[in-house]
C-alpha cells in the first residue's frame, strides 16, 4: 500500500469511488476488507498531507509577519 506519492487530490477521488462502491453493495466480503484498508491508508495520507499544508503555511505566515516587523525598524 505504497502511495506515498499520490496527489490529494487523488486520494479524495479513490476514497469516494471506494465509498460509492461500499454504499452500492457493489463489493463482495472479500473485497471490502481490502477496500477498507485502502481507504483508511488514503484517509491517513490526507490527513498527513492536510497537517503539513497547514504547518508550511503557518511557517509562512510567521516568516511575513517577521519580515515586515523587521522592514518597518
Amino acid at each position: 500500500m505504497s502511495g506515498k506519492s499520490i496527489s490529494y487530490k487523488d486520494a479524495v477521488n479513490e476514497i469516494e469511488s471506494i465509498l460509492h462502491q461500499i454504499e452500492n453493495e457493489e463489493l463482495d466480503v472479500d473485497d471490502l476488507a481490502n477496500k477498507v484498508k485502502r481507504a483508511y491508508f488514503l484517509l491517513k495520507l490526507c490527513k498527513e498531507k492536510l497537517h503539513s499544508t497547514e504547518k508550511d503555511i503557518g511557517n509562512i505566515m510567521k516568516d511575513f509577519d517577521t519580515g515586515s516587523n523587521q522592514e518597518g525598524n
